[in-house]
């Protein structure tokens, strides 16, 4: 995204709908393809808080913290160390 900041999206979960002209609306979104990444370019692409996993068929890019509770604890931890 153009903000900056990460956003906790999850593709599994359905979008709560309260207006029922919404619900046609929201069925032809799409989600884009993820990115195919050599080695090179996805160390170029992590932030500080990522990791790279490399299995011998994908090279993947995750959160060092995988829930969002755990992220926010830990950049509230560093965010008072550095104060």
């Amino acid at each position: 995204n153009n903000k900056g900041v990460d956003i906790v999206v999850n593709p599994q979960k359905e979008k709560k709908l309260t207006n029922m002209r919404s619900s046609t609306k929201d069925m032809s979104i799409q989600l884009v393809p993820s990115r195919k990444f050599n080695l090179e370019f996805a160390l170029v692409f992590i932030d500080d808080d990522e990791l790279v996993e490399i299995t011998p068929l994908n090279i993947r890019l995750r959160k060092m913290q995988l829930k969002e509770v755990d992220r926010t604890r830990t950049s509230r931890k560093i965010r008072s160390y550095n104060e």
